[in-house]
């Protein structure tokens, strides 16, 4: 009986060890595709532990400020070994994206998280002018400069604007038709931007996660998300939609 124990216990860890990285990440544990990114030393492993740092602060019921820290940490250093790397870049705009909404709209501005996180899109998109992640995470930027700053104030400040984020939307799109984790971005960018305005284009997002398969846990989340949000605006209940938007956009 031992003996067979130990060889189930074989057979189940094994796969596990040889496990890489992104696959750890893939399979929804965080911390342990931290651990196995970091210990890789390389750029890639690096920006795979930034990436489960994004996940794990995400996912987690309330925001965590030093969370986020810990993904713009392992971005940072991803870049420090390979600042050729598109990834790196993105991640590091993504977490201090995060970050500023935790710290608020005035802390942000006085330590210009906009624009120090749009210079490291801008760099990621020279590296790859196709890379969907960095086109969605631009789009992103875009709207929500104007939502918290006005048309006016995000124009002047740092050339943000909405057809600007819509442009970039649909150039990711165009690159990774399939992507589900962009177009629900775009879905909550444009659901806490202006639900009323955008309520085709929120509508059809939603229509079109639910459709996709998802490639990871993260992803999987994600279409769980989306499907609730669909629900909440088809029923009017927009008081809920409003406050499950604002809540998984890392607003505290």
């Amino acid at each position: 009986m031992k003996l067979v124990l130990a060889l189930l216990f074989v057979i189940v860890t094994v796969p596990a060890l040889g496990a890489t990285p992104y696959e750890i990440y893939a399979s929804g544990r965080y911390e342990d595709a931290m651990k196995a990114g970091t210990a890789t030393g390389t750029a890639a492993g690096l920006t795979t532990a930034a990436r489960a740092a994004l996940a794990d602060a995400t996912t987690r019921p309330v925001p965590c400020l030093a969370c986020l820290n810990r993904a713009e940490n392992f971005a940072r250093q991803a870049i420090a070994v390979d600042r050729h790397v598109a990834e790196g870049h993105i991640y590091l705009a993504v977490a201090m994206g995060y970050e500023a909404r935790i710290v608020g709209p005035v802390w942000a501005r006085a330590h210009n998280y906009p624009g120090r996180a749009k210079q490291e899109l801008d760099a990621a998109l020279a590296i790859d002018p196709k890379s969907p992640w960095a086109l969605g995470a631009l789009g992103g930027w875009n709207i929500e400069i104007v939502r918290t700053g006005g048309e006016t104030l995000a124009s002047w400040l740092y050339g943000a604007g909405v057809d600007k984020g819509l442009t970039a939307f649909a150039a990711a799109f165009k690159a990774a038709p399939d992507n589900l984790s962009v177009r629900y971005q775009y879905a909550l960018s444009l659901s806490g931007y202006d639900a009323d305005r955008f309520r085709h284009e929120i509508d059809e997002a939603f229509a079109r996660i639910a459709r996709e398969k998802p490639a990871t846990a993260y992803e999987a989340l994600s279409r769980g998300r989306a499907a609730e949000l669909a629900a909440l605006l088809k029923s009017g209940n927009r008081q809920t939609f409003d406050a499950k938007v604002h809540r998984y956009q890392g607003y505290p």
